[in-house]
């Protein structure tokens, strides 16, 4: 039985994917800030936050008194603000580089050691550039910077797959913290997650635009 582990796992997209893999019988670790709605979902769950070294690296070592080795591997943690240059608190914009670009690095940094060797990481993106808009330097700015960071690692890691995901719109909770309307067309999660999943099994690296 292969194991996956995901950072994120009480998101929308985190939680259609733990929902998939586990039907599909994956043991699957679901990690978040708060993980009480997913005990019954997945494999083991774990609390963590992701921008805090010490939080991640207990998570990594609870992972593994249970598994020897992760095969897959999903960074679908996030969060989004909408808020101008000028009014953002500079905390604001740590906690949101936090969220959607250190704590990726801080995972993927501490996870390397208990991954397979031919382990599979998937990053949660975003259309990045479609997000240059008044309110979103910070997502904009944190989620450009993903991609960057992941296409460094794929070249450091090459006996492993590397992929950063753009899904578009799509309908999670995210949209209650922007003042834009969820679009009539916005993908649900579940749908996102198949293709997410689909694209792991035919072995597709790089960047995934589901645009």
């Amino acid at each position: 039985m292969k194991t996956a582990m995901i950072w994120g796992a009480n998101g929308g997209i985190g939680q259609a994917l733990t929902t998939q893999l586990i039907t599909e019988d994956w043991n699957v670790f679901a990690t978040g800030r708060k993980v009480e709605e997913l005990n019954d979902k997945a494999t083991l769950t774990i609390q963590a936050d992701v921008t805090n070294a010490f939080s991640v690296q207990d998570a990594i070592l609870s992972a593994g008194y249970e598994v020897d080795e992760i095969d897959l591997w999903i960074y679908a943690a996030g969060d989004i603000t909408s808020s101008s240059v000028e009014e953002m608190e500079p905390e604001k914009w740590q906690e949101i580089l936090g969220a959607n670009l250190t704590g990726a690095y801080l995972t993927t940094h501490f996870s390397l050691p208990l991954l397979a060797e031919d382990a599979y990481l998937i990053y949660l993106g975003a259309v990045s550039e479609r997000l240059r808009l008044p309110g979103l330097s910070a997502y904009a700015a944190a989620k450009s910077g993903l991609e960057a960071f992941a296409e460094a690692l794929r070249k450091e890691e090459r006996k492993r797959r590397v992929m950063v995901v753009r899904p578009g719109a799509v309908a999670t909770p995210f949209w209650d913290k922007v003042p834009m309307r969820l679009p009539k067309d916005a993908a649900p999660p579940e749908k996102v997650a198949k293709r997410i999943l689909n694209a792991y099994l035919e072995g597709y690296t790089g960047v995934l635009d589901l645009t």
